[in-house]
């Protein structure tokens, strides 16, 4: 072989191996698979983003549900560390899952509201009052799925969800969407938007139960909130409208602090002894917060977040794991001292929220 050919056939081998590179870093970032079937025969697809640390996440049109954040530990063993199931079946039933949630994250007072003059009735599905959407919400509805795998950018997939005038209660047509991107530095990136075509209220959060110790050994791990105001509750939950500081309260997280070592402040009876509560975070609702950080010391797992919401909800009330919900608060529609959520035709939602893992 001449040194002309030799050169071509060295080129085009190059390219073949760029191609063929290119298409197995295209597969090995975005992976699809069946999860389940409907009783009314629509299929459930789940899909697999990784990342070159060998971070995995799994992902499924059901609830736009988070089933696996695979994260490794400081001996570099990989764990999921959200509560989650591998059947599909317990997602149908009442499962603590890492779902979207809306239209209405959180409580709304005895499911009433108005919006210029005009009153609403949404569902209520707690007690006397509206949570997390009404009785299917978007937790219990199957969405639209978009692979996002560009070559110069995370992978990623992007959730959507149409919303008929009236569903659950609620006014506007609402097109909503939430995107999960997975990046290099092992950071789930959530992006939500909502559109609506008359003014509605929108709060969007993801309902994910973290567990750090891959083990459900809740107790043992450390948080710290930057927060110095919280918004106390009355007995069913609902905000009274105050905002109260947390110093020398078993709310202030400022300092790093065993999630469980103030609950006897709580209440003295351990059963009903846990957190479910909205922390204020001062936000402007167009930067990033860094609001505070979940830490499992007996394996160096770290979870950060980040979020351009204006507060978070913490809630430990199952065991299974640590929520850290962020939202505009609880009842909001209601006090007009809290953070607006209604949203205009012209006005649509956007926010963030980062979930980053590291050791330490």
């Amino acid at each position: 072989m001449n040194s002309s050919k030799q050169i071509l056939f060295l080129a085009l081998t190059i390219i073949y191996c760029c191609m063929s590179n290119q298409v197995y870093s295209q597969e090995k970032r975005v992976s699809t698979a069946d999860f389940g079937t409907l009783d009314d025969g629509k299929k459930v697809e789940k899909f697999t983003l990784r990342n070159s640390k060998g971070m995995e996440v799994d992902l499924i049109t059901y609830g736009a549900t988070i089933t696996k954040i695979s994260v490794p530990d400081r001996k570099g063993k990989f764990e999921n560390v959200i509560h989650a199931s591998e059947t599909f079946s317990d997602y149908l039933v009442k499962f603590p899952a890492a779902s979207a949630i809306g239209r209405f994250a959180n409580r709304i007072e005895r499911g009433q509201f108005s919006i210029d003059d005009q009153q609403y009735n949404v569902t209520i599905n707690n007690g006397k009052n509206h949570l997390h959407g009404g009785n299917k919400g978007f937790a219990k509805v199957v969405w639209d799925a978009e692979i996002l795998d560009s070559k110069d950018q995370p992978a990623g997939i992007k959730f959507s969800y149409f919303s008929a005038d009236g569903e659950e209660g609620f006014p506007g047509n609402l097109k909503v969407s939430v995107t999960y991107i997975l990046s290099d530095n092992n950071e789930l990136i959530l992006n939500y938007e909502a559109s609506t075509d008359k003014p509605t209220i929108v709060n969007l959060t993801n309902h994910a139960y973290f567990d750090l110790s891959g083990s459900s050994d809740i107790s043992s791990h450390i948080l710290q909130l930057n927060s110095g105001h919280y918004t106390p509750v009355n007995q069913e939950l609902i905000p009274t409208g105050e905002i109260k500081s947390v110093k020398n309260t078993p709310f202030d997280f400022n300092a790093p602090v065993a999630i469980n070592a103030r609950l006897v402040e709580l209440d003295p009876d351990p059963k009903k002894a846990y957190y479910d509560h909205n922390f204020v975070l001062r936000n402007n609702g167009k930067e990033l917060l860094n609001l505070g950080e979940l830490y499992y010391p007996l394996n160096g797992r770290l979870m950060t977040v980040k979020t351009t919401l204006p507060g978070v909800q913490l809630y430990t009330g199952n065991k299974v794991g640590i929520c850290l919900e962020t939202q505009y608060y609880p009842n909001s529609i209601n006090e007009p001292k809290f953070p607006s959520p209604i949203i205009r035709p012209n006005e649509p939602h956007k926010s963030t929220t980062i979930f980053g893992f590291s050791i330490r």
